[in-house]
């Protein structure tokens, strides 16, 4: 051990803080001066038998904490006299005791009811503290948690080496390092319970969140002088206590500045407007204020997760939601701070000719992010973003866009802007610098090509669209030096795949994963969500073998000790069978045959598959999820579309978090649709049996067709890179945009797995009317259903017509001499593009078709879609070759 490393007496401590250095002062934030013994005892017991000389400055004629004992002496300063007077008493003390002393302080909050102002306190810390360092010195000090500035705090954070909060939650003592001066370890900066000399790192997202809440100390800095509404009104409602403002919140006069908080906090939007003023207390929208950085609005993504949290919670039905929720304890930065931001760092007027302009390539954007991530906050701004570093600790958080049109009842937005984790390792200044680039990250996607594309397909050009940041602790547990949670996932309250006529739409549909949840919104190679039909939970699409198959292989988590988002193998995970109720979650592929676990031991873990039976079978998850959609869906008066973490315990109860709630659009027309009887032969392009989506296309013009055969077994890596930038191109082209186009390829588009499908963005293929993924056993292209992806919200909401495509299937069709036989335009439209044309046409439908048009009919009811040629629907030539079926 170094010399210079000394004890603090609490052997665990030192292995947390790697021991006390010479020069160390240690400030504890106490809630008390009995908890602040629990730590001068053991120290001073320590330096007592090291033969240390320890002193104890103790202000004036207040209870000593430390007993008279041989080896410690005690030096009386009275503050009574001013801060001048003792500050030059102390000042003499630390001189004529000399280097390497051992100093206990009384409680540094008691100096304040002499003085009159945290400035002196301040001052008097930053005089002392340097000079302590100076001699070699380790020294105690205590201040009393929530009884000071934030700026006085800071400058005391500043100044000093080591600072720890020290608290009770309930009959629990904890210890949470906030600083720890030049070292680290990779449990530094957790909270720990601290019990008979043992601490214990709070892994769980859940009990950190209801630990640090119980804590009660405002966790930002916010400035008392400010005069803007939104501090004038909290200031007014401020003045009361809790249990006033739920005895006033019926009056006039309260009720008038809950709804002007209401809307300065969620917005103006009629329905989150209505849904706050019914579930939103009026001291939940004040706590918002207490986490809020910036003063604008919160956003929609954070409005919406707030809303359902609010709703859950006042629900009267068989679950009790209040128990079931995890607590959050997220941030907010505001709306305002955006503009802050491009303001200051001359990006402004960049993002305003982006947003008018609504073309932006790749390449482009990547500048623009550039630009972005060379921005600077403004001092304030970074005070408060430090506050929240400290907060959180090493816990993992996710900083996500939460803009002002996000998530509301016209638009979902989904996936189009950016949600960045923070492993949140390392150092506060490491950590901080990570959570900055993030923020600079959501920002810039403000302006990304996709959002872009959004925004004009949706007529939103010119719309007010703020970026407003939600920052939320990441959910799950530390396992063997990863963070995740155990299940994760999407939770629609209607269902439109309805794989059997046994399935209620009405009861809603889940994607669960295991892990983290964007393995349930995005679209991942080679892997597939648990697909659970609330009213059938047990029934799935696969059966056999093909359950294997239609599983998860890999699991999305944080890799705390590389400090990065990974993807790793489910093996990896399981394989020493000690994960908490694993047996829940998986059964083992025995030849091909699933068996469900009956106890909690897993005898072969490296033949298990994710199918989530015993969950399912076993405990009230799917209760709990029926009745949180149907709350949700009355509430709102409109299917929702949800994200949530999940854990359950040993006992069988379940743990939950919302993390986020939006209106569900539901696609296709309102009208039915019937599907003809008999096409002729020659007219029909194809038929599936696999239609999510419902509605008519009438008259397309142009196919845009990515031979499945050719790309799988002829197109090289360059082609496949290359295929979803020429798509992409077709899209945008002006002469095929204004047309009614249908898209087809293979496999998963959207997909970042170019040996699956098509690797497109939303902007890629945002003008099509239909899109089909074409799945061919002998072309290895099997697409998963992607109802419930941000892909397939992007289709939703832009109307376009998604249909899963097996030719090989008996009850498909599919006209190859059609396809192979048409014309290909592909050069007519892109220039340079010889070498794509073996695997991607253009067809001129009307050419190729004789004169007629593509027509598309699916009936989601039915699962059922045909797509054939026919003329022009306003012609006068009617259905002379069509017979459909009534």
């Amino acid at each position: 051990m170094q010399s210079d490393v000394v004890s603090s007496g609490i052997s665990a401590l030192n292995g947390i803080l790697q021991g006390l250095r010479l020069g160390d002062n240690v400030v504890w934030q106490v809630d008390g001066m009995d908890t602040y013994q629990h730590v001068v005892h053991p120290f001073v017991s320590q330096a007592v038998q090291d033969r240390r000389t320890v002193v104890y400055v103790r202000f004036g004629a207040r209870r000593s904490i430390l007993r008279p004992e041989a080896g410690v002496g005690c030096e009386d300063v009275d503050p009574r006299h001013g801060f001048d007077s003792f500050s030059a008493q102390v000042n003499g003390i630390i001189e004529k005791k000399g280097t390497g002393v051992f100093y206990v302080f009384d409680n540094l909050s008691e100096l304040v009811a002499e003085w009159a102002t945290d400035e002196l306190l301040a001052n008097f810390f930053q005089v002392t503290c340097p000079y302590l360092h100076e001699l070699d010195t380790v020294a105690y000090f205590a201040l009393t948690r929530g009884r000071h500035s934030h700026r006085a705090v800071a400058r005391i954070r500043d100044t000093t080496q080591v600072l720890i909060d020290l608290y009770h939650v309930k009959e629990n003592l904890y210890i949470h390092p906030l600083k720890v001066w030049d070292r680290y370890s990779s449990q530094m900066f957790l909270p720990h319970l601290f019990t008979e000399g043992v601490l214990t790192p709070v892994f769980h997202s859940g009990d950190a969140s209801a630990i640090s809440l119980t804590a009660g100390v405002p966790p930002l800095r916010v400035k008392a002088d400010s005069i803007a509404p939104w501090d004038s009104v909290h200031r007014k409602l401020s003045q009361y206590d809790e249990n006033e403002l739920k005895q006033l919140e019926g009056t006039p006069e309260i009720q008038a500045l809950k709804q002007e908080l209401s809307q300065m906090i969620i917005g103006a939007d009629p329905e989150h407007k209505r849904l706050s003023d019914e579930y939103l207390t009026l001291q939940e929208l004040l706590e918002v204020r207490d986490r809020l950085i910036g003063s604008g609005r919160i956003g929609g993504k954070a409005a919406g997760m707030l809303l359902a949290r609010g709703i859950l919670r006042k629900a009267s039905g068989d679950v009790s939601f209040s128990g079931v929720l995890e607590e959050h304890d997220s941030f907010y930065i505001g709306s305002d701070v955006f503009f802050t931001f491009l303001i200051n760092n001359n990006l402004f007027r960049l993002r305003l000719r982006l947003t008018r302009n609504s073309q932006i390539s790749t390449e482009e954007f990547e500048q623009v992010e550039n630009r972005f991530l060379e921005g600077e906050f403004p001092g304030e701004i970074m005070d408060q973003f430090k506050d929240l570093i400290e907060y959180f600790g090493q816990a993992p958080i996710i900083v996500r866009s939460s803009s002002l049109l996000e998530d509301g009842f016209g638009n979902a937005f989904a996936g189009k802007y950016r949600s960045e984790f923070c492993v949140n390792q390392g150092s506060p200044e490491v950590r901080l610098e990570a959570f900055l680039r993030a923020v600079k990250l959501v920002y810039a996607s403000a302006v990304n090509p996709d959002a872009l594309a959004y925004r004009r397909q949706r007529g939103l050009g010119e719309s007010d669209e703020q970026m407003a940041i939600l920052v939320q602790r990441v959910s799950g547990m530390r396992y063997d030096g990863f963070f995740f949670p155990s299940l994760a996932g999407v939770a629609f309250s209607y269902n439109l795949y309805q794989w059997t006529n046994r399935i209620d739409p009405h009861q809603g549909i889940i994607r669960l994963v295991f892990g983290l949840g964007t393995r349930a919104v995005n679209r991942e190679g080679g892997d597939y969500p648990r697909l659970i039909a609330v009213s059938h939970p047990l029934l799935r699409p696969e059966i056999g073998s093909k359950i294997a198959f239609y599983s998860q292989h890999e699991i999305d988590l944080l890799d705390l000790e590389r400090n990065e988002f990974r993807s790793v193998p489910l093996a990896e995970i399981i394989q020493r069978d000690n994960y908490p109720n694993l047996a829940l979650y998986v059964s083992v592929n025995e030849d091909g045959y699933m068996r469900d676990p009956e106890g909690s031991h897993i005898r072969k873990p490296e033949k298990c598959i994710l199918t989530f039976n015993n969950l399912l079978g076993r405990t009230g998850f799917t209760k709990v999820m029926k009745e949180l959609l149907a709350t949700l869906e009355s509430a709102y008066g409109h299917p929702v579309d949800t994200e949530f973490t999940a854990s359950p315990g040993s006992s069988g109860d379940l743990r939950l978090n919302i993390v986020q709630c939006r209106p569900m659009r539901i696609p296709g027309s309102a009208e039915d649709v019937v599907l003809p009887s008999r096409i002729p032969k020659e007219l029909l392009l194809f038929r599936t049996n696999r239609a999510i989506s419902g509605g008519e296309v009438r008259d397309m013009k142009y196919i845009v067709y990515v031979d499945p055969t050719a790309y799988a077994v002829r197109a090289p890596m360059e082609i496949r890179q290359g295929i979803g930038r020429i798509v992409g191109e077709l899209n945008r082209h002006p002469d095929i945009a204004p047309n009614r186009v249908m898209m087809m390829g293979p496999g998963r588009w959207g997909s970042s797995n170019i040996m699956l499908g098509v690797n497109t963005t939303y902007a890629d293929i945002n003008n099509a009317s239909v899109l089909v993924e074409i799945a061919r056993v002998e072309d290895g292209h099997v697409p998963d259903v992607s109802y419930g992806t941000h892909f397939f919200l992007d289709l939703v909401e832009s109307r376009v017509i998604y249909l899963p495509l097996y030719p090989d299937e008996p009850e498909a069709d599919f006209n190859f001499s059609f396809f192979e036989k048409a014309p290909n335009s592909l050069a007519q439209f892109v220039q340079g593009a010889e070498k794509f044309e073996p695997f991607i046409k253009v067809i001129d439908v009307f050419l190729a078709g004789g004169k007629r048009y593509a027509h598309v009919l699916a009936d989601a009811r039915k699962g059922a879609a045909v797509c054939f040629l026919r003329a022009a629907y306003n012609t006068p030539k009617q259905e002379s070759v069509l017979h459909a079926g009534r």
